[in-house]
């Protein structure tokens, strides 16, 4: 097998050696798709352009995003929204989106995930929250751009980035947690509810999280336990090469977290490409250009810290301690009896295949301090993963049940 240290420089290697074909490609795409070029006019060119334009998108290394949220509209005003950042950690910043000259509305936590893609995964959630609320997300930072000497980035430290957040932001702020951190907020919220923090968060939203992956699992949560620990710590961990900030830090590369996405629904993305590829002979640029937004955001990864990483494939998929009531911080017990005012809301999608049916809906079961009043559970039909925090079911079903649980627990 690969030697973990030699993981990633192969694959800059692999990077490093399909370049030619990249700008060739690209090259080609300009000169067959160019007005002054009568190839431009004709079929064979527009195929020509289209077969140059999938080789470079599948050969290209993406970059993070920008979120480009610059405004959005309430009561039937536009406003302008700036975006920018109010706290910062070593592995992460926490970005708020001002809303000028609106200074009501919740403050709203939204709590990213830190699972290979970037925070502007979430860009359709932040933007269907801004009409309604005073937004602040986490803006994990990606491994490799971290120095060595900085030190190590783990589950007590997310957990302990959290408090330190909604401390910053202060009373009667509101949460939400999409996908893997639902498991990191909660043990934050039971903390900081123990502790008697008086900036312990009003409200949780819990979408499409692993609190309980014993519950309907699916084909992540059977690949995270189907081999011991030893075995991801060998084989997919990887040293960070020497042409990145974080040269020699141990990570869990973004590359093989999408090849792992891409892998488990390849037939949808061949299909998508394929039709990138007649959209592109049609003409039809609308769909052509809504096809490469999704994927230059879908395709951008970030590395996630190996500690981080296997902690959480141990505690949270394999040993599933929160809901066992042994999972642990800083050598203390989580409790989830200790939330007793932080209303829950769980919302989960009916075609999800990363996080199943029960998996989340689970933090209701296991808050027993909180009365019934306070917790509440959407199954979005119709949906799957993504279409839980992104798209129009997102913003017309779960956008208002959302807010209307934020309303209902402001202090």
């Amino acid at each position: 097998m690969l030697e973990n240290t030699a993981l990633y420089s192969l694959y800059e290697m692999q990077q490093a050696s399909v370049t030619p074909l990249r700008i060739f490609a690209n090259a080609s795409k300009q000169i067959t798709s160019s007005p002054f070029s009568p190839w431009s006019y004709t079929g064979v060119g527009r195929t020509l352009m289209a077969g140059f334009e999938l080789i470079e998108r599948v050969t290209k290394k993406y970059g993070k995003p920008e979120f480009g949220l610059t405004s959005t509209v309430i009561d039937g005003k536009e406003i302008e929204v700036t975006d920018e950042v109010v706290a910062e950690k070593t592995f992460c910043q926490l970005r708020h989106f001002k809303r000028k000259g609106v200074k009501d509305g919740p403050k709203l936590l939204i709590v990213a995930p830190m699972s290979g893609h970037h925070a502007t995964l979430l860009r359709g959630t932040v933007e269907g929250l801004l009409p309604h609320a005073d937004v602040y997300i986490t803006d994990w930072i990606d491994g490799k751009e971290v120095p060595f000497y900085l030190g190590n980035f783990n589950l007590d430290d997310y957990i302990s980035y959290l408090i330190e957040f909604l401390q910053f932001l202060g009373p009667d702020t509101h949460t939400m947690a999409v996908c893997q951190p639902a498991v990191p907020l909660y043990a934050a919220v039971a903390i900081m509810s123990e502790d008697k923090n008086p900036c312990t968060p009003s409200s949780m939203t819990l979408m499409g999280g692993p609190i309980d992956t014993r519950k309907a699992p699916t084909q992540v949560n059977q690949l995270a336990t189907e081999r011991p620990l030893e075995w991801f710590e060998t084989h997919v961990i990887s040293r960070v090469p020497m042409n990145y900030p974080g040269f020699m830090r141990r990570v869990y590369p973004g590359f093989l977290q999408l090849t792992g996405f891409m892998t488990m629904n390849l037939d949808r993305h061949v299909g998508e490409h394929l039709k990138l590829f007649n959209h592109l002979i049609e003409g039809d640029g609308e769909s052509a250009e809504a096809h490469r937004k999704f994927y230059d955001e879908y395709l951008s990864v970030a590395d996630l810290p190996a500690e981080f990483y296997l902690q959480t494939i141990e505690k949270v998929f394999q040993k599933q301690l929160l809901p066992r009531g042994k999972f642990n911080y800083a050598d203390r017990i989580v409790n989830p009896g200790a939330i007793n005012k932080t209303g829950i809301l769980c919302v989960e999608g009916e075609r999800d295949d990363i996080s199943g049916i029960g998996q989340t809906k689970a933090a209701l079961k296991i808050s027993t301090g909180l009365s019934d009043s306070k917790k509440r559970y959407h199954l979005q039909k119709g949906v799957g993963h993504y279409g839980i925090f992104n798209g129009r079911k997102y913003r017309e079903f779960i956008v208002p049940v959302i807010m209307e649980h934020i309303k209902k627990n402001a202090r």
